[in-house]
């Protein structure tokens, strides 16, 4: 068979698998990306049907995923919102960053990993999901929330961060030397204050020189000159994503919302196309021995995430459930873990790191809306449970010190612990002040 002919067969296999799995995440409500990256580990090396002739294609497809991903990541964001969050809540950016960094790079230093690999595995445990938390935002009707502004900041902050760390990966990934990679972090720090500066003080002005009233000139305008600073990056050692993050920034107004609108669906193609390239180069059979380490990775950044979000959203003023909301929010992780993960790989760094992201984030992934949902409904009832062991001990001890009233204080605590379920029930049923716009 023709060797055109095998590619489009392939390639249109992995395509239409791709919309069919996205289809079936629609229908359980969870994010595709976990179904995408097991797609990935049945067409890679020692899955079910190895690709052949079209993986050179698909490692394209996916550096160009990961570009724009970073280009729509940026167009959320303004560039006085940056410099608003930096203000306001680089506190709680850097809490984040401690408790949830910090696990990653012990544990690859507990395997014997490296200094760099365990750089690399602080970005992965770090870093939330932004596409998926927005998603579970939407779907349990929370944007309104009080404790939705406070989640938006931390991942402001990481994103934001992205632009200092993915550099310092790049270079440590490409074994510069100290003197280097300081001059790569140089670059990175003197462009992105150069771009927050242009798009605060000529923002308006790039905007109206990029824009255009006919949708396909828009489009090719927005990906030709996102490709070429991302280009440009690259070969300045400072990232492709980070050129690809900063266009985006520069970019605001009716440009930013007409280009989000054009370039979300190739957004989502090459995106799936980069989650399946990752999983091609991941053997299942590797992802067995880094399980429990990954099992543990998680259970421990969840922990870290609902202990960061908690303590954010205290210092904001947010109400008890509010704090529980907002922590159980933060545990997805996703698509920048792996695209953090995917440099060292590429790198060759640590042959098991990225059976170790894949596993880390295919729990996270699915792990993540179910905390969201339920965090805070179970803190709530194990307090009120805790409150009503604490209220009743006093009336037990009470009644065995006297004597001889040992049925009524039974019958007491039982009418008191009921009392309890009652008022509990009967919380439950009053608004949540930081619910807006959402039923308690």
């Amino acid at each position: 068979m023709h060797a055109s002919a095998v590619f489009l067969i392939e390639f249109g296999a992995v395509i239409l698998g791709l919309g069919l799995l996205g289809r079936l995440a629609g229908r359980l409500q969870f994010s595709p990306i976990p179904l995408y990256l097991l797609a990935g580990l049945a067409f890679g090396e020692g899955g079910l049907l190895p690709l052949g002739t079209s993986e050179e294609f698909v490692a394209t497809g996916a550096e160009i995923g990961v570009i724009l991903l970073l280009l729509m990541l940026g167009l959320e964001y303004t560039a006085s919102d940056l410099v608003s969050n930096l203000k306001t809540q680089y506190r709680a950016g850097l809490v984040d960053a401690v408790l949830n960094a910090l696990p990653g790079a012990v544990m690859a230093l507990l395997l014997g990993w490296g200094p760099v690999a365990a750089v690399v595995l602080a970005g992965v445990t770090w870093i939330s999901s932004s596409g998926v938390i927005a998603k579970v935002l939407g779907d349990l009707g929370r944007l309104g929330n009080r404790e939705t502004p406070v989640i938006l900041s931390i991942l402001v902050l990481e994103d934001l961060a992205m632009a200092v760390y993915l550099p310092i990966v790049t270079a440590l990934l490409a074994g510069a030397g100290l003197a280097a990679g300081s001059v790569t972090l140089a670059i990175a720090l003197g462009v992105a204050g150069l771009v927050l500066f242009l798009a605060v003080r000529y923002g308006r002005h790039i905007s109206r020189f990029v824009s255009s009233d006919d949708p396909e000139k828009l489009l090719l305008v927005v990906l030709g000159l996102t490709l070429l600073v991302a280009g440009i990056a690259q070969q300045l050692q400072v990232s492709a994503a980070v050129g690809a993050f900063l266009v985006g920034i520069a970019l605001s107004g009716e440009v930013a919302e007409g280009t989000h609108h054009l370039l979300s669906p190739l957004r989502d193609l090459f995106a799936a196309v980069f989650f399946v390239f990752f999983g091609l180069h991941t053997d299942p059979a590797s992802i067995p021995p880094v399980l429990l380490p990954a099992m543990t990775l998680a259970v421990l950044t969840a922990s870290t995430k609902i202990a960061t979000g908690y303590w954010a959203a205290r210092r904001a003023g947010i109400s008890e459930r509010g704090r529980w909301r907002a922590g159980g929010t933060l545990v997805a992780r996703g698509e920048f873990s792996i695209v953090i993960a995917g440099l060292a790989v590429t790198a060759g760094i640590e042959p098991s790191l990225g059976p170790l992201a894949t596993a880390y984030v295919l729990i996270l992934v699915v792990l993540g809306p179910l905390t969201a949902r339920w965090t805070e409904p179970v803190a709530r009832r194990v307090t009120a449970r805790l409150a009503a062991r604490r209220e009743s001990a006093p009336a037990t001890a009470t009644a065995a010190v006297e004597g001889g009233v040992g049925v009524e204080a039974g019958a007491g605590v039982g009418v008191e612990n009921g009392g309890d379920r009652v008022a509990e029930e009967s919380r439950e049923t009053v608004d949540d002040p930081d619910a807006v716009g959402r039923r308690s």
